[in-house]
């Protein structure tokens, strides 16, 4: 499932990332990449310890808790802090998938990856190419968001990051194990969710179809639920 999420950031948030993000000492990504993986990156990143990166990431962090479609869609357990990453020049990351399992050793932590995630910095019509293209079960999906927009995406699926042929792409990644390591059963629980939300606003607030739907929803959760 391929769960779009808008404003994560507003305009102003943005440019403010922006503009920090233009003075910061941006480095190799190839040193992050696996032994396979690192023959098709080219981009550069912000190192996970980098202070500017610590800052911005802890206000991605804290928006994301607060957004009810991204609690809704991926029921995060726990979340990778984010990454930042530069594309220019012919960067490109070719096409690969993420690591199942990954170690934060400064937090003694390891996280299964479910659910991968773009947050995009940039517009799209700064910059040619670099569209995230994601290989899910109907073909290969292109994504190129506005500055602001968030893509959520399985993480045991194929991706790439085509070619920066003109301009500057800048986003922030992260990956999440999610409470419900069953894709199928997430999909289920987010459909759910949402027929709820959206029935909410048009029935009094003490509607017994609304309450059993909610009943169903958490034991529907409780029975899939890994924590």
């Amino acid at each position: 499932m391929l769960t779009i999420i808008e404003n994560i950031l507003d305009d102003e948030q943005v440019r403010s990332f922006r503009q920090k993000l233009e003075t910061a000492e941006w480095t190799d990504g190839a040193a992050s990449a696996g032994t396979r993986s690192v023959r098709v990156k080219q981009n550069l990143q912000l190192g996970r310890q980098d202070a500017l990166a610590v800052e911005l990431g802890n206000i991605i962090l804290r928006k994301l808790g607060n957004d009810p479609l991204f609690v809704s869609a991926s029921l995060a357990e726990k979340i990778w802090p984010p990454i930042f990453n530069l594309y220019q020049d012919g960067g490109h990351y070719g096409t690969h998938s993420d690591a199942a399992l990954m170690r934060l050793p400064e937090a003694n932590m390891t996280i299964r990856s479910d659910l991968s995630a773009t947050l995009f910095l940039s517009e799209p019509d700064e910059y040619a190419g670099g569209e995230l293209v994601i290989e899910e079960h109907y073909g290969a999906q292109p994504v190129k968001l506005a500055a602001g927009d968030m893509i959520l995406y399985p993480s045991s699926s194929l991706h790439q990051v085509t070619p920066v042929t003109r301009g500057k792409r800048i986003c922030a990644i992260t990956w999440m194990q999610s409470a419900v390591a069953d894709a199928s059963a997430r999909e289920m629980l987010f459909d759910l969710d949402q027929s709820i939300q959206s029935l909410t606003p048009d029935r009094p607030h003490d509607d017994p179809d609304i309450d059993r739907l909610i009943h169903v929803y958490h034991n529907m959760l409780r029975r899939w639920a890994t924590v």
